[in-house]
């Protein structure tokens, strides 16, 4: 019986530390909505939950003074791979499949995750373990279970493609060899319904596929490429996410991908930097999401071109119209870098200055990474926002973003979930 007692205390005693509320005083507010920022405002916490935003003055458990900050919400990343360390070449690549554990991997990626959560982005979602199997849902469990610190995360586990269409390529090796693959092959549609319940099965909360390779840019500055499924194949694995009331994201360059995989019903677009006019249409009249991950591609080009690979040196010189067309067209645009495509020492936040460099105001910009992106993720209420209702991820950085968007890449202040995880401000630095 004392025992009963004793356990009974002590959950109740978590339970009202786990409730104590938080008064943030800032400075200036951005309300990621309307795109307004908002003067001396006081947001409310209780617990992991936003309670109140507003001008009056509320009593709180604890008051943390942001009044010389600009506050928004969480970052939102919408393409990352936190267990790889970029991968220029197809040497970097083949490094870290073949020669790291999938331990050893995971254990990075556990720093990976919290410098994400360090750089401001609360939220990703994670697309693809490139051959560490389902070490993107252990890490996480265990953010989810406070063994370590990072992100709230959405992951897609394996990625889909089908047989001999990614590296590995076994050609490159012994042919008796049996080498592990970035990805889970498939051949048929069979294989590809098989492919989606198995991840959706290991915790996948996205399917993630290739769907071309072996890009061209054709004599008109055009680009094409080679579709990497059949149509029985790609709407088979459409057909079964769907059905399981899951997303997929889809890995496209040019309109060979994109096409397919939209009218498979794909809900983001990733990269896209090759897509012509009728994808844009296509993709804007379904309401599909484009992240086109702009610094990974200016990362890698130069080191491949050299290596006799200058599709990404091409991109480079024809995306930033590209993107003034996509933005016309009324596509969607949601943030996403590919980091992990790139070092993760690297600015997580250097995609925003293309954007703003195209066209698009500070705020526009910073709404991909917030409303639009919590659009994408069906999170809708819950992040992108700091209203009544919503979880508590707040950022806070010294500079006005919306006058400076390179503000972003020094972020000072981090809460997620109620909890602060960086405080700079307070280090006096």
């Amino acid at each position: 019986m004392r025992q009963l007692i004793l356990i009974a205390l002590l959950t109740s005693s978590l339970f009202a530390s786990a409730q104590k509320t938080i008064l943030i005083k800032c400075g200036k507010l951005l309300d990621t909505k309307t795109g307004t920022v908002l003067e001396k405002q006081n947001v409310l916490i209780k617990g992991n939950m936003v309670v109140s935003v507003g001008t009056n003055a509320t009593k709180a458990d604890s008051i943390i003074d942001l009044s010389e900050y600009f506050v928004l919400p969480g970052l939102i990343d919408c393409h990352t791979h936190v267990v790889l360390q970029g991968d220029i070449t197809q040497d970097d690549y083949d490094v870290q499949v073949l020669k790291e554990s999938i331990p050893y991997r995971t254990i990075r990626g556990t720093k990976s995750a919290e410098r994400a959560l360090m750089n401001g982005f609360t939220t990703i979602r994670d697309l693809g373990t490139e051959g560490a199997g389902y070490a993107d849902v252990d890490i996480k469990k265990a953010i989810n279970n406070g063994v370590i610190n990072g992100p709230r995360m959405l992951v897609s586990t394996l990625a889909i493609n089908t047989t001999g269409h990614y590296p590995i390529k076994t050609s490159e090796y012994a042919w008796e060899l049996k080498m592990p693959k970035g990805v889970q092959e498939i051949t048929g549609a069979d294989e590809a319904r098989k492919a989606v319940r198995e991840q959706i099965e290991h915790g996948a909360d996205w399917i993630k596929i290739y769907a071309d390779r072996g890009y061209i840019m054709q004599p008109d500055g055009s680009y094409r490429a080679l579709s990497n499924f059949t149509d029985a194949e790609i709407n088979a694995i459409g057909d079964e996410t769907i059905r399981s009331r899951k997303n997929f994201a889809a890995h496209a360059m040019t309109r060979d991908g994109i096409i397919a995989a939209v009218n498979a019903g794909a809900r983001s677009i990733e990269h896209g930097l090759g897509m012509d006019e009728e994808s844009m249409k296509l993709m804007a009249a379904k309401g599909v999401f484009w992240c086109p991950t702009l610094f990974v591609n200016e990362f890698v080009a130069e080191g491949r071109a050299q290596l006799g690979s200058p599709i990404n040196l091409q991109f480079s010189k024809s995306i930033p119209e590209t993107f003034k067309k996509a933005m016309k067209a009324g596509v969607k645009l949601a943030y996403g870098t590919d980091i992990g495509g790139y070092d993760w020492n690297l600015p997580q936040a250097k995609d925003f200055t293309y954007f703003v460099e195209w066209g698009l105001t500070p705020i526009q910009a910073i709404q991909t990474a917030t409303t639009t992106a919590a659009e994408l993720l069906g999170q809708v209420g819950k992040i992108g926002e700091i209203k009544t209702g919503t979880f508590a991820d707040i950022i806070a950085i010294k500079k006005d973003p919306t006058k400076n968007i390179e503000a972003l890449q020094q972020v000072d202040w981090v809460m997620k979930d109620g909890k602060v995880f960086k405080d700079q401000h307070a280090n006096g630095k």
